[in-house]
């Protein structure tokens, strides 16, 4: 990556309606340029919003499913022109089953894609699961994408790391705790472990995390926002809290990288040859 390279991580509510979805998304990238982003990343299930229900998804009332050529991504890598933007969704495969699925696009058309890996307990009822976590090259560096549950999972963000990703962006539609919610969001313990897996994620692979989430509320679920941008030593650089909007930071991404593996450079010292 180059010097200076703009990040940004959306906080933002998206529902069923998908031409509201594709306004609030281009609102986002033009507010996201003026910042002088190189990169934006928006929610999971931007367009068409994630479930109402994660414990039993009413099957009647699943978001839109697209295919991955739809044409409402084509809109979107039209809208972000000259910047690299990813973006969640309901897709639609060949095989015919739903996945809940991110695309990164800018006006040359799509640079990546990732299907969720780890479904939580309800979300199999709507989707299948993704096969497997890759980076790819972008003009805003090399990145890689985790969506939701994934990143609870080390192996994930490692999987990426190991694979060159220097910035990993997670795209969420994570809610506040389901069964025991907080009276206030603070002492929620899902925003707890929102903001742990984002900063622990980072830390320990001395990489760059752009977190993106949704806010507001969808049928039984209540959105964390709390988007934010984590340096390589797990610090936050910019963040929204409960709020939407952006997260906006600005780093060269591969001397802040390379000044945190100086010293201890965790994925050249791992011992594969121990670990079951």
């Amino acid at each position: 990556m180059g010097t200076g390279v703009t990040i940004a991580s959306a906080a933002a509510g998206f529902g069923r309606d998908l031409e509201f979805d594709l306004a609030r998304v281009r609102t986002l990238i033009e507010q996201a340029r003026k910042a002088g982003a190189d990169l934006l990343v928006l929610p999971d299930a931007a367009l068409g919003g994630y479930l109402a229900d994660l414990r039993n998804p009413d099957t009647d009332t699943l978001p839109p499913a697209l295919e991955p050529d739809h044409e409402l991504i084509g809109r979107v890598a039209r809208a972000a022109a000259g910047m690299v933007v990813c973006v969640g969704y309901c897709e639609l495969g060949d095989d015919g089953r739903r996945y809940n699925s991110a695309v990164c696009v800018s006006g040359d058309g799509v640079l990546g894609r990732h299907r969720k890996v780890h479904l939580p307990r309800g979300e199999e009822k709507a989707y299948a699961p993704g096969e497997g976590f890759s980076a790819f090259d972008t003009p805003a560096g090399r990145i890689g994408m985790l969506i939701d549950y994934d990143k609870t999972f080390p192996e994930s963000a490692r999987s990426l790391a190991l694979d060159g990703a220097e910035v990993v962006a997670c795209l969420s539609a994570w809610p506040t705790n389901i069964s025991n919610r907080a009276p206030r969001m603070s002492d929620d313990r899902q925003s707890r472990l929102f903001d742990l897996y984002d900063r622990s994620r980072a830390a320990e692979n001395q990489v760059v995390l752009a977190s993106a989430n949704q806010t507001g509320s969808l049928g039984g679920m209540r959105f964390l926002g709390q988007a934010k941008v984590v340096g390589p030593g797990g610090d936050i650089l910019a963040r929204t809290w409960a709020k939407a909007g952006l997260a906006v930071a600005t780093l060269d991404v591969g001397a802040e990288i390379a000044a945190a593996r100086r010293v201890l450079d965790h994925l050249s010292e791992r011992r594969p040859h121990t670990y079951r």
